[in-house]
């Protein structure tokens, strides 16, 4: 079942990377009583995620500031290593996003937004979607009808969506 506004986003544990190595990051507390946009790509360093998505929320970042979301956190279904490599190859990072590896697809796969495409060597990897909570519980979602478009989820299209 795919999450939808009104539900709440479900526990489990991300890895994000740091300058001592990969670090647990426990989403019940990274959501708790905090104003968060999440959003997820299929693939890191593709050319959609590195070309228009990730840019989109780094320009966007501002004006999500202003209207008091307190993190922007990037999902990825890779490991902490990919993810940190290309955080640091965006900008991201450094531009005040943060970006998390789902290393086995548990939390996407729980918020019914996985997708596999085999041909392209892709098993279990995040939709393209976007979504607001406040407090753990969605607010607003939108989900691409197809992971290579990236138009309903950009930084821009969501925000007026909050």
């Amino acid at each position: 079942m795919t999450i939808s506004v009104g539900d709440r986003l479900p526990e489990g544990k991300l890895l994000e990377m740091t300058a001592d190595g990969p670090k647990e990051v426990d989403l019940a507390a990274k959501f708790a009583g905090r104003k968060v946009v999440v959003f997820g790509l299929p693939a890191p360093f593709s050319g959609v995620c590195s070309e228009a998505h990730v840019p989109s929320f780094m320009r966007a970042k501002p004006d999500y500031d202003a209207k008091g979301v307190d993190e922007i956190i990037c999902v990825s279904v890779n490991d902490p290593f990919v993810v940190g490599a290309w955080s640091e190859q965006t900008g991201a990072g450094a531009a005040g996003l943060t970006l998390l590896a789902d290393a086995g697809s548990t939390f996407i796969s729980a918020l019914g937004l996985d997708f596999t495409a085999p041909a392209v060597g892709l098993y279990k990897r995040s939709k393209r979607f976007a979504l607001y909570a406040e407090d753990g519980i969605v607010k607003a979602f939108e989900l691409e009808e197809n992971p290579g478009q990236c138009a309903v989820s950009t930084g821009e299209s969501f925000l007026a969506a909050i």
